[in-house]
């Protein structure tokens, strides 16, 4: 279990983040039941198979958002002890809001200089799972407020910068690209830009049915790499719902 995280936090924290969604998934269970009354026999099957896959698919995100989030080794960070070699390095993580990592990665780079970075802008980032999460963990003490398209740092001033489950929230596809155009200015031309997200693929949207279109697909990061000129060096895998990209700027391809 990664430091600092507790059994079932990351399903206990989906339930009270996104609660909404399992309100109306009760609701659509309940009203199926009830509409059973009204029916002749031949068409109770209808209802009773709606409510039965309202349950099951919501079961399933449940299972699989605890296989994700507390039994893997989502959280321990292992691709980066293939990818960083030098524990004394300038370390750039940047959330959306809610920060899940920056004591995992301070622990497990004690030696090294990190800078967290917020970009969670309340006007155009609406997701109220979010709002929800900041209330209940506020932001890191030394957390920095920033704007996507302007990061406060010279050119290469980090040798690796971390974005864990954040850059999907930037809904805006400019705004996107411009954000990825700061990271790899801010990027060292030997460092490497480690960016983790679910995909919109076939594994999430059995896991969480339209749920799935919350995020973007392979395809979709790929021309935005490319687009910030951006180097895929690596795509790993800890669960088949989860991708981490590591990156490289300037040219660099090892």
């Amino acid at each position: 279990m990664a430091v600092g995280r507790s059994p079932f936090q990351g399903v206990s924290n989906v339930l009270r983040f996104n609660w909404h969604f399992y309100v109306v998934a009760a609701i659509g269970i309940m009203i199926s039941l009830l509409s059973t009354q009204y029916l002749i026999k031949d068409w109770i099957w209808i209802p009773l198979a709606a409510a039965g896959l309202i349950l099951l698919s919501t079961l399933v995100s449940l299972f699989v958002t605890y296989y994700i989030y507390d039994l893997s080794t989502l959280y321990e960070f292992t691709w980066l002890d293939g990818t960083v070699t030098n524990s004394k390095i300038k370390i750039l993580n940047i959330n959306a809001g809610f920060d899940e990592t920056s004591q995992i990665l301070a622990s497990k780079f004690k030696d090294s200089e990190l800078h967290i970075c917020d970009f969670y802008d309340s006007k155009n980032h609406t997701e109220i799972s979010i709002k929800r999460a900041r209330k209940v963990y506020p932001p890191h003490p030394n957390t920095l407020e920033v704007k996507t398209n302007s990061l406060p740092y010279p050119d290469g001033a980090f040798n690796v910068v971390c974005v864990s489950f954040a850059a999907h929230e930037i809904r805006n596809l400019e705004e996107r690209i411009r954000f990825f155009q700061e990271l790899a200015r801010v990027t060292s031309q030997e460092g490497k830009i480690i960016v983790t997200e679910h995909l919109r693929d076939t594994y999430n949207f059995l896991a969480y049915t339209i749920g799935f279109l919350h995020f973007y697909s392979k395809k979709t990061w790929m021309s935005i790499f490319k687009s910030a000129k951006l180097n895929l060096i690596q795509e790993r895998k800890i669960t088949p719902f989860v991708s981490t990209f590591i990156l490289a700027s300037n040219g660099t391809t090892s």
